[in-house]
């Protein structure tokens, strides 16, 4: 007889928990690329361009695995919200993806280019990026602004979702994978271009740092229930070390620039990243269609949810387990050697 989970756990939590997890990891591990990607066009020279693209070939596809991951599990584990949020994002989503299938486009064609045509896939390599990018902090903002719901469907616009804060937001990230790439590529490469990324990195992170502050600012201005939250006793002064964390993780990463380390820039970018996603954790729990819809209310069948989490336990693994693989496989350092991804 199959188990049945759903007597013995709280199965929304779990699958809310999942969730978050696949979409943290395709933010971290998606970001990277898609920040390498936006600051392409602007490398020193075509053959530093050509390592950019060699450090992030090999991992590129396989990190788009948790995007899949994160929109058909909101799909399977909480139709409710997949039903609202897609209708609410439509345009952005399908943007997005449109820049993301540009840019896989890009990666293939590139290196079976011509010196003449291979302009045409840096740009769309870029352009890709950046679009996918700016789309994904489009959804962000819209998604914290909120979404309007009229019982159980999308009672909106086609175009809520294009506000100034909206945009701001999708800046703020376009900045946020910027900083990414460079520390990633501090850590992938050497030399110029190694050093070119580290001047990178100290430009934009002054950019990341005043988009966070900015957002910060604005999300309880437009939600009283985060201001709520943030602000009254004693939620504040437990909260209080998450954005005392953060300061200091920018601060330590703009040491560790100046004393040019290679590994530190990354980890401490992560790490900010980190923060940033626990602050929007903290600020929307347990809505997920902010203040409308509890992760409850949305939820699946309880069988339903108990049959995928028992899929979950056993393909959750064998991912993580690729998909450090391929991490350790391809370690080090960028080789000056022609190839899709030699090192």
């Amino acid at each position: 007889m199959m188990f049945d989970f759903s007597s013995h756990i709280d199965l929304p939590l779990i699958w809310v928990m999942i969730l978050g997890f696949a979409i943290f990891l395709y933010v971290l591990l998606d970001g990277f690329d898609l920040g390498v990607g936006i600051l392409f066009p602007f490398a020193p020279s075509c053959d530093d361009r050509d390592k950019m693209m060699q450090s992030v070939a090999p991992f590129w596809d396989s990190n788009q695995t948790w995007l899949v991951m994160g929109g058909g599990g909101l799909f399977a584990a909480f139709p409710l919200a997949y039903g609202i949020l897609m209708s609410a994002f439509y345009i952005p989503l399908i943007a997005m993806l449109l820049s993301l299938i540009f840019r896989g486009i890009a990666f293939e064609f590139r290196f079976k280019s011509s010196e003449k045509e291979r302009f045409i896939w840096d740009y769309a390599f870029h352009f890709g990026s950046l679009g996918a990018a700016f789309f994904q902090g489009c959804v962000l903002g819209s998604f914290v602004q909120g979404v309007a719901v009229s019982g159980r469907h999308f009672a909106g616009s086609s175009f809520d979702w294009a506000s100034g804060f909206s945009v701001m937001v999708g800046l703020a990230l376009v900045f946020g994978y910027a900083l990414l790439g460079a520390t990633w590529l501090i850590m992938k490469t050497e030399g110029a271009l190694q050093q070119w990324a580290r001047d990178c990195a100290s430009y934009v992170m002054l950019y990341v740092g005043g988009f966070m502050v900015l957002v910060s600012i604005f999300m309880p201005l437009l939600r009283p229930e985060i201001a709520l939250r943030w602000f009254s006793a004693p939620q504040f002064w437990l909260l209080l070390p998450v954005p005392l964390i953060t300061a200091t993780l920018f601060i330590g990463l703009l040491i560790s620039l100046k004393e040019k380390h290679e590994s530190t820039p990354f980890v401490s970018s992560v790490l900010i990243f980190v923060m940033g996603f626990i602050g929007l954790a903290v600020s929307f729990y347990p809505w997920i269609v902010p203040f409308e819809v509890s992760l409850w209310q949305a939820a699946a069948n309880p069988k339903s949810l108990s049959l995928m989490l028992a899929g979950a336990i056993i393909v959750l693994p064998c991912i993580l387990g690729y998909t450090a693989l391929s991490y350790y496989v391809f370690k080090g350092k960028v080789r000056d050697e022609e190839g899709f991804g030699a090192y």
